[in-house]
């Protein structure tokens, strides 16, 4: 028998399978899964022989982006966005301008999948390609395969099967009684066209319609906005819109794919198949579920109408959560080998399911300790990495203060009817009372014993397994740490040597980051500190001496905190706080922060990216202005500089003038007196006679006149 597999492995040809949009939630994750399918593996009987099944898994796990395995679906398609990124599993992704391009590329095509769950606008395009591929049935080479992945909310208004018994299912022998929610008829029309078009000519082209259920999983898809809330931990309790009593039809979107696997490989004579797991959960059991495993435990009733407040939801989200439908999907129980992933639905499979959405979100906690000598910035550094991260500040001294707290919330709380509830408050208050009456004993201390109960506590939260936390300055001792993350169940003596100690991973930090600085270091800055922060603190002369030298005597010994971490594979890093001058440790903070990695978490809020686009603009406002400002201070000391300079300058040149005018008349004074004493005499008289003789050429005779006058003539 499993000579004849191989033989059918060896000649079964590759199907190239179309999607549309396989950027979006549905078609991405059943491309994904059907990119790692043999094809006609699901032919093979459940149960079969292990060999084959690890064979065919082996088979898949092989398969790479670049390079498809012969007899793999081959996955290709459009893309909603332009700029969307293509993903590693598909084999190609087409832009097509026109529907004839489009066309040209569904013709290559073995397998055609239409989703119109997400997107109305694609109803008119999938009716439209199964129309055309009709019209070419001709030009075939190879039989293809038409398939509109719908939605149950074409049954959403359909009557009861039985008036006195609301809870029978609808099965697809009852398809042609289905009345469709007023927001879906066109999705209605749709099935109808797509199961006409496959019956003229099946050999050659068959058509199916999925009546789909609400698809979660992997990143959650309908669900995403209750996972998101209760993983955030910010609403005291998740909403439950209306009563909450409406039963949602819902599949798991892998098993969505195994679906579409069986289809591809069975080619069933039926051409109308409901998909959906065999849960009938309620609105309020499904909050519920998600609240206690992801979130606070808590849910709140609200009216129906505040759903329209949630943004992330949209109209179409909104009527599908809000949907009352029993359905059963008998046919592919009867006749599909499909490897369920949460066949019993959501609730029973709720661990598995929140561990896969925090995989593929990359919502993964991120611990970190950070341990040091007093006054070596352990609450700065653990401040910063709480904002840097969005991790919860865990400080010995808050957690004892929130302990206290909550248990005397819960030492008040009335019991009621239930005497469990009754004898639990009771614990209580007798636990609250040894506190305080040991605090009071200690001088405020409280007992390691009773910190590291509160400190588990803490530790285990849902907020710290969530997003993860900043352990600030705690634990101080191998033998507190040793208590607070060993196992509880863990036993020593049966720990063979050599071996890792047995700690509980889920709570233990992941980064150990120790601070390092010289006392020198530590009491100057702990003398620079203002009187008011040192002030009833330990950071006073005298305590602080001894908290310090309390610290090294506790760190010179084998059994220090750090060794405790290096036995459990925690390498410890070590930083030299002496070496950044910044008192804001921004370098201590940039070293961390590229040992720890990128934050694991849904990123800024819509409301603090506003904020922060709105910071950024005031900044560079701010930035723009500074520089107007200096350029015009600049400015203004240039002109006031070359006015100096100016001034400067003509002062000077008038000096040179008036210089240069008591040198010309230094020089012209043995001239003007030669001239008053040999000239200017017979010029006088010369003028004197002309004016008594009045000749015809007063010129001419002037100069006559000088001429016989003239001294060197005599």
């Amino acid at each position: 028998m499993a000579e004849e597999g191989e033989e059918y492995k060896s000649v079964v040809r590759s199907k190239r399978v179309f999607f549309n949009h396989l950027d979006t939630y549905t078609c991405k994750n059943i491309g994904k899964f059907l990119s790692n399918c043999v094809v006609g593996a699901s032919l093979e009987e459940a149960g079969g022989d292990e060999e084959e099944e690890e064979e065919a898994q082996s088979v898949q796990n092989e398969v790479s982006p670049s390079k498809t395995k012969e007899g793999m679906f081959q996955v290709v398609g459009t893309l909603s966005k332009s700029n969307a990124k293509k993903s590693e599993f598909c084999l190609e992704t087409y832009s097509a301008t026109s529907r004839e391009e489009l066309l040209k590329y569904l013709l290559q095509c073995d397998v055609i999948v239409y989703n119109i769950t997400e997107d109305v606008q694609q109803i008119d395009e999938a009716t439209w390609a199964a129309s055309a591929l009709h019209t070419n049935i001709e030009t075939f080479e190879n039989p293809k395969m038409f398939i509109l992945i719908s939605t149950v909310m074409t049954w959403a208004r359909s009557k009861p099967l039985d008036l006195d018994d609301s809870e029978i299912p609808f099965t697809e022998d009852d398809y042609r009684r289905r009345k469709p929610h007023p927001n879906f008829k066109d999705h209605l029309t749709a099935e109808k066209v797509i199961i006409k078009l496959g019956k003229t000519n099946k050999n050659k082209f068959s058509t199916y319609v999925i009546a789909s259920g609400l698809q979660y999983g992997v990143d959650e898809g309908i669900l995403h906005t209750f996972f998101k809330d209760a993983w955030l931990g910010e609403m005291p309790a998740l909403h439950v819109y209306g009563e909450g009593n409406n039963v949602l039809p819902l599949i798991h979107i892998n098993d969505l794919a195994g679906v579409l696997q069986n289809i591809a490989d069975h080619k069933p004579r039926t051409h109308y198949l409901v998909a959906v797991d065999d849960s009938a959960h309620t609105l309020e059991e499904i909050v519920k579920s998600i609240s206690s495993h992801l979130g606070s435990g808590k849910i709140e009733h609200v009216p129906r109408e505040n759903v329209f407040l949630t943004n992330e939801l949209t109209q179409m989200h909104i009527d599908q959560l809000l949907v009352n439908l029993r359905m059963e999907a008998v046919y592919l129980k009867e006749n599909f080998n499909i490897k369920w992933v949460a066949q019993t639905g959501l609730l029973e499979n709720i661990e598995s399911i929140i561990k896969e959405y925090k995989l593929s979100r990359g919502l993964l906690p991120i611990k970190i300790c950070i341990l040091g000598p007093p006054a070596v910035g352990k609450t700065t550094v653990s401040t910063l990495l709480c904002a840097h991260y969005k991790l919860h500040h865990i400080h010995i001294k808050q957690v004892i203060t929130e302990a206290i707290a909550r248990l005397e919330i819960l030492s008040k709380t009335d019991g009621g009817e239930e005497s469990e509830e009754e004898e639990s408050s009771e614990n209580y208050q007798e636990l609250l009372d040894t506190v305080k009456e040991n605090m009071e004993q200690s001088g405020g201390h409280l007992d390691d014993v009773y910190v590291i109960k509160f400190m588990k506590e803490k530790l285990k939260s849902m907020s710290s397994r969530n997003q993860g936390y900043v352990l600030d300055g705690y634990p101080k001792t191998y033998e507190q740490a040793k208590q607070l993350f060993t196992l509880e169940d863990a036993d020593e003596d049966e720990e063979p040597r050599g071996k890792i100690p047995s700690f509980d991973k889920t709570s233990c930090p992941d980064h150990i980051i120790s601070l390092d600085a010289s006392d020198g270091f530590l009491k100057n800055r702990v003398i620079n500190l203002p009187e008011s922060v040192v002030a009833g603190t330990h950071y006073t002369q005298d305590r602080y001496s001894r908290n310090l030298a309390l610290f090294r005597d506790l760190n010179t010994e084998d059994e220090t905190v750090l060794n405790y971490f290096d036995e459990l594979e925690i390498h410890p890093e070590h930083i030299d706080v002496e070496t950044d001058d910044d008192a804001q440790y921004r370098t201590v903070l940039k070293q961390i922060v590229q040992s720890v990695g990128e934050p694991r978490n849904y990123g800024l809020t819509p409301e603090e990216m506003t904020k922060q686009e709105q910071k950024a603009a005031e900044d560079h406002l701010t930035q723009e202005a500074r520089l107007k400002a200096e350029y015009e201070r600049k400015e203004a000391e240039e002109t006031a500089e070359k006015l100096a300079h100016w001034e400067e300058w003509n002062k000077r040149l008038d000096e040179v003038k008036r210089q240069e005018q008591e040198l010309l008349e230094a020089q012209t004074i043995p001239l003007r007196n030669y001239l008053m004493k040999n000239v200017m005499p017979t010029l006088m008289e010369g003028l004197n006679e002309c004016c008594k003789v009045r000749p015809d050429d007063p010129v001419d005779y002037l100069a006559e006149f000088l001429f016989k006058k003239n001294p060197q003539m005599e």
